[in-house]
């Protein structure tokens, strides 16, 4: 009979910065990518952003793989549903390094977004560690279920939190964005804005450069 134990040791993982951290800059990005990607390309989709103004620090996904049989393309992800609750704990442990080394000086405005697969990352770190970011950015990608209100709690009044998705989102149902719009009205209340865009499940540029010059 086989049984399954467990090993603690200690592991690197890369992650991706864009931009210099400066006196002039005005907002840290924290930007989880979604599935299949690596946070070096990720991260390309914030390079129109104005690069005094904005920092932006992209966590890597730990879990590799080869995404086509030549073997040639590498994508990432960051949880499966095979033991998920220690995979999330490695996970958030590992996003908390990144972000005590990248904001060790005072700290400007703080923008947290997650993409697709990267929602489930942002929503929980930030939840599970209270983080006071000033902006929280729900793209393209599904609430984890076992959130509750008391979460967010103690979130500033003053912070915003923005579900975004395209209109022609492949992996979006009418089922599904009732489902996200009823969830995300039930933890974040009146604090949730909505936005619909032209386009499909995709990273919306012109989204990121508004939202770059608002915060």
């Amino acid at each position: 009979m086989s049984t399954e134990k467990e090993a603690s040791y200690k592991t690197i993982n890369s992650y991706s910065t864009l931009n210099d951290f400066t006196e002039k800059t005005k907002n840290i990005w924290m930007v989880f990518h979604g599935m299949g990607y690596l946070s070096n390309y990720f991260i390309r989709y914030f390079s129109e952003l104005n690069p005094e103004e904005n920092y932006i620090i992209a966590p890597q996904a730990p879990s590799k793989y080869y995404q086509d049989k030549a073997f040639k393309y590498v994508g990432a992800s960051w949880l499966t549903r095979e033991n998920t609750k220690t995979e999330i704990q490695n996970v958030l442990r590992y996003v908390d390094e990144v972000f005590k080394k990248e904001t060790s000086k005072a700290m400007p405005k703080l923008i947290v977004l997650g993409y697709s697969q990267g929602v489930s990352i942002a929503t929980r770190w930030v939840a599970s560690r209270k983080i006071q970011c000033d902006t929280l950015i729900l793209h393209s990608g599904g609430i984890p279920n076992e959130l509750k209100p008391s979460d967010f709690e103690f979130l500033k009044q003053s912070t915003s939190v923005i579900y975004s998705y395209g209109d022609k989102d492949q992996y979006i149902t009418e089922a599904r964005k009732t489902e996200e719009q009823l969830k995300g009205s039930k933890l974040f209340k009146d604090r949730l804005n909505i936005e619909v865009f032209d386009g499909v499940h995709e990273v919306n540029k012109e989204f990121l450069m508004r939202i770059s010059k608002e915060s």
